[in-house]
């Protein structure tokens, strides 16, 4: 019998071994062509507090993560090892989301699982990147923090968009074209080239998290900037800090008045 959508998702986000997970991504889209979708609608939900991930890195509180100082070698290892884990979890993540919530439109599942495809290549470039140097992914620790926030917010689709791309990941928009600068600084023109691909289609994540919190907006009848900025209040003390950057979070989908308001402030 053929493995429906929802089934085969929560296997793949349940696997722990990196290379396994990176390998099942990539026959996902298979379920979700043709006319209808076969999505298996009765396959339960189920709350994933741990997802599947090594045993490798130790996770420690975000404070007890070394500093990652790019002038040494060590220290740029533990950068870009720090980079491949957050697309670690952000492959996971975008696997929660095709998972958990369940009466989107097709194409709700089609973006996310285009979003995992991208993060598992990007988690393979920058494992490739970390061998190159001679180390490994696990290597270094590192902290939970995406993941609680999936946590945090898997009661909510709308919740989830507004927090987790539209938060979490626009910080990634923000802080890698200062990553990229301190690296080419450093020599280092191979990890640049590879987050300069990161960075590019990170964009298109941010704006598909855009939309659809915009579309769950629309479908219960809210506002998205004040609901937006009440999340933030709510989970944030109101304010991010800056500097951001403009040029790809306007490409991201977020408008001159949300960056007003985001930008008060500071």
């Amino acid at each position: 019998m053929k493995t429906g959508f929802y089934e085969a998702v929560h296997h793949c986000l349940r696997l722990s071994d990196t290379a396994s997970k990176c390998e099942q991504v990539v026959h996902l889209p298979g379920l979700l062509s043709g006319n209808p979708i076969a999505l298996d609608e009765h396959f339960p939900v189920e709350a994933v507090e741990v997802p599947g991930r090594p045993d490798r890195p130790e996770l420690v509180e975000p404070s007890l993560v070394p500093r990652r100082r790019p002038g040494s070698l060590q220290g740029r290892a533990a950068l870009i090892h720090a980079i491949a884990h957050i697309e670690f979890n952000a492959i996971n993540l975008a696997l929660d989301a095709a998972y958990r919530f369940r009466g989107m439109p097709a194409q709700f599942y089609r973006d996310w699982i285009s979003v995992a495809l991208d993060e598992a290549r990007h988690f393979q470039m920058l494992q490739q990147r970390l061998q190159e140097m001679g180390f490994s992914y696990g290597d270094f620790p590192a902290h939970n923090g995406l993941w609680e926030m999936a946590v945090k917010t898997a009661h909510s689709c709308l919740v989830r968009m507004a927090l987790v791309p539209r938060v979490l990941e626009a910080r990634g928009l923000d802080v890698t074209p200062g990553m990229m600068q301190r690296l080419s600084s450093a020599g280092d023109k191979e990890t640049v080239a590879v987050l300069e691909v990161i960075l590019d289609e990170e964009v298109r994540h941010v704006a598909i998290g855009t939309h659809w919190f915009r579309y769950c907006c629309q479908q219960e009848g809210k506002a998205p900037l004040p609901t937006f900025l009440q999340l933030l209040e709510k989970n944030y003390s109101g304010t991010l800090r800056g500097p951001f950057n403009l040029e790809a979070r306007y490409r991201a989908g977020f408008t001159e008045e949300e960056m007003a308001a985001l930008t008060a402030g500071l």
